[in-house]
């Protein structure tokens, strides 16, 4: 089965129609996203309607639950990254679900984690 983690900037070109990413996500059994995900679209919302919209869309993308050793591993990669790659908390929640659900991240900010060597990236 094939499953993966999307990035809020992959979730926002499937909001947007982006064909290469809607014709990519057929690929995937299961899609998976996590609060921090769900925050930054609410965050980006224009207006109500299009916080209505993002709500109901991302219905159809499965929520991981993050617990305590998300929280702490996220932690350590912002200890451990911070100052060398301006590592960002909302990309060390991300980074830190990956890895303790083993699942490939699919994100556009290929940067943004290309130096944390556990992360798989799609």
């Amino acid at each position: 089965m094939a499953i993966v983690f999307i990035d809020t900037n992959i979730v926002i070109e499937y909001l947007r129609g982006d064909e290469e990413i809607v014709s990519s996500l057929k690929h995937y059994d299961k899609i998976y996203i996590n609060d921090v995900v769900i925050m930054e679209l609410y965050q980006g919302a224009r207006d109500k309607r299009e916080l209505n919209f993002i709500k109901k869309k991302i219905l159809q993308f499965e929520v991981l639950q993050m617990h305590q050793e998300i929280l702490s591993l996220a932690r350590e990669i912002v200890d451990k990254y911070t100052l060398s790659h301006n590592m960002k908390i909302m990309d060390a929640l991300i980074a830190a679900t990956v890895l303790m659900y083993s699942i490939d991240l699919y994100t556009l900010n290929k940067k943004d984690f290309r130096y944390l060597e556990q992360v798989r990236l799609a």
